[in-house]
């Protein structure tokens, strides 16, 4: 289990759930991963926060408008949101939240980069992320984009990225972020693929040690299979949808 206690610049550091109903992502994630989950924080707008054995994972908050799908969250690390956000404003994104502080547990913001995928940033305070790369965490992160030069060139000068190019073949072009704890970030190019009614979009792929096992238990918690398993170079993956609707991946690494 990696309990980051120093995040790198511009890495994944949190994911949270927008959800419709929060009892029924509580119940699903719980029994999907063996989370538990918190009391919701009133000083923080009912916000709550799943645990992985004892230690924080991801977040949970109601949907603050109604017919608003639900959704996943990633959120980047920032030594500064006031100068990155900025950033983003220069070079092509859109904000949405302006730098708010939450307590003393850090400061956020989110905004839309250069190719319209909302991504939030956070600068830790005294929460400094989430636990990261074990069986029931999230073990990889990944933009999907119609724009991707464009997108990648939006990380590094406003998150300071330096990413590596995986691949660059006409069918597949992949970049990853690598981390330095076990952990990567990727950018795929989706132009080819992406539904036209689907925006650009950030996911995160939780760790299970049986993807197609796990697929049924989604099912059987009242989510659905999006993708079924399929084996990759990456390991086994798939796409779920949770008991509300929001999307999340599966993967088992290769061993």
């Amino acid at each position: 289990m990696t309990i980051r206690q120093s995040v790198p610049q511009g890495a994944p550091c949190w994911i949270d759930l927008m959800s419709s109903d929060t009892d029924k992502s509580v119940a699903f994630y719980t029994a999907l991963f063996g989370w538990t989950a918190n009391e919701p924080n009133e000083e923080f707008g009912g916000y709550r926060n799943f645990l992985l054995d004892g230690e924080e994972v991801a977040g949970l908050m109601a949907a603050q408008q109604e017919g608003m799908p639900d959704v996943w969250s990633v959120y980047l690390a920032v030594d500064d949101a006031e100068k990155t956000t900025e950033l983003a404003k220069t070079h092509g994104g859109q904000v949405f939240v302006e730098p708010m502080a939450v307590g003393d547990l850090g400061t956020m913001a989110v905004v839309a980069d250069a190719g319209g995928a909302m991504i939030g940033m956070w600068q830790p305070g005294e929460h400094r992320g989430g636990v990261v790369g074990t069986r029931g965490a999230p073990c990889h992160f990944e933009l999907h984009t119609r724009d991707y030069d464009r997108s990648i060139q939006f990380y590094k000068d406003v998150f300071g990225w330096e990413p590596e190019t995986a691949a660059d073949e006409a069918d597949f072009r992949y970049t990853l972020l690598p981390i330095g704890d076990g952990e990567n970030a990727g950018v795929m190019d989706a132009s080819a693929w992406l539904p036209e009614a689907a925006p650009a979009h950030w996911t995160m792929y939780v760790c299970v040690d049986d993807v197609d096992a796990s697929l049924a238990r989604v099912n059987e918690l009242g989510g659905t299979t999006v993708v079924a398993g399929e084996d990759t170079p990456y390991g086994r993956l798939a796409t779920a949808a949770d008991s509300t609707g929001a999307l999340f991946r599966l993967q088992t690494p290769n061993r």
